[in-house]
């Protein structure tokens, strides 16, 4: 269990890394550089005590210009209840 904010940070960072989800590499001089935020979250039990620290690394990205920092975007976020109404239309016509 995560008891403090920093061991929360070092918890994100070493799932990061494990997922191999970034690579760091020197920041080129012509380009825009996107900074980033850490968002906490207490997450707790259903008694109200507090159950683990939770902390998020999250690109800015509002701070993007379309057309000048990027031209589109693609985001794959689905919800389940799509993926469920899909399987019952294929299990039902087959």
């Amino acid at each position: 269990m995560v008891s403090t904010w920093k061991q929360a940070m070092d918890e994100e960072m070493e799932a990061l890394a494990s997922r191999e989800t970034w690579e760091l590499v020197s920041a080129p001089t012509d380009e825009v550089i996107i900074d980033y935020r850490w968002v906490f979250t207490l997450k707790y039990h259903p008694d109200g005590s507090v159950n683990k620290y939770k902390a998020s690394l999250v690109a800015k990205g509002y701070t993007q210009t379309y057309s000048i920092d990027y031209f589109k975007t693609f985001s794959p976020v689905t919800m389940m209840n799509s993926i469920m109404i899909l399987f019952s239309i294929a299990v039902n016509l087959s």
